[in-house]
């Protein structure tokens, strides 16, 4: 029977169920959501700064495109030391890192290479909020094509709070793609030597891990104050200056 032209129907759906309502909405009306969602986050120019200068980020090559993975994704080396959070704002950071992404790999799947050797919280790393806030803010294709992050030389704060706390403050979709790697040798499994370039202070942080593998996680000391763990190492360099002073007078 067909209906009158009065006639009319009500659909509610929750809102916090996650459903698409579009296939629900008529053909015209799909089509212009389509539309403005594709000119929303589809539309990878509204993300350029063109007269915003990065000239002195670009500088510090903390975020920089270099070669490729084994499965093809392109690689975004980030180390971390060379970040300085306490100067550059989060919303600054966003703008740069979406102008690096569409600006330099428009199309195309890419992973990340984050080093996280002799990062210090208060001078290096901008907040796992932060970082998150970033990550929400991404398109959603560009947060589909990013693939895996390898996370390179993580400490024992690192650790513990993203074991702890990460489901909480990152996404499924960020937490799940995080690999540790603890050791640059196994970074070799996923990417091959020359595809992305190792920082000699990332070398050296590796060989103390490799011959003193304790002092990542606190329990042994590190005498050149390599790792982000203070534990330990602090107690026994107390030690030894004392020690070294009796001697002196003596």
């Amino acid at each position: 029977m067909a209906a009158s032209s009065e006639d009319f129907s009500v659909l509610v759906l929750a809102s916090d169920l996650g459903i698409d309502a579009r296939p629900f909405l008529s053909h015209r009306e799909a089509d212009k959501d389509e539309e403005g969602e594709q000119e929303n986050w589809h539309d990878c120019s509204q993300y350029l700064s063109p007269d915003e200068d990065f000239s002195d980020l670009d500088f510090l090559q903390f975020f920089s495109l270099q070669g490729s993975d084994q499965q093809g994704n392109r690689i975004f080396r980030i180390v971390g030391k060379y970040f300085p959070a306490p100067v550059v704002s989060g919303e600054r950071l966003k703008r740069y890192i979406f102008h690096k992404i569409c600006s330099e790999l428009p199309e195309g799947h890419f992973c990340i290479a984050y080093m996280h050797s002799t990062v210090q919280k208060e001078d290096n790393s901008p907040g796992i909020t932060i970082l998150r806030w970033i990550y929400e803010e991404l398109p959603s294709d560009i947060k589909e094509r990013l693939k895996i992050v390898y996370f390179i030389h993580p400490g024992l704060r690192s650790r513990l709070a993203f074991a702890t706390l990460g489901r909480f403050f990152l996404s499924g979709g960020l937490y799940w793609k995080i690999k540790y790697v603890s050791r640059l040798q196994y970074l070799w499994d996923d990417i091959k030597k020359g595809e992305v370039e190792i920082p000699e202070f990332v070398k050296n942080h590796d060989d103390v891990l490799e011959h003193r593998p304790l002092t990542d996680y606190g329990i042994e000391p590190d005498p050149l104050h390599l790792t982000e763990v203070p534990s330990t190492a602090f107690s026994f360099g107390r030690y030894e200056e004392r020690w070294r002073s009796r001697e002196y007078m003596a």
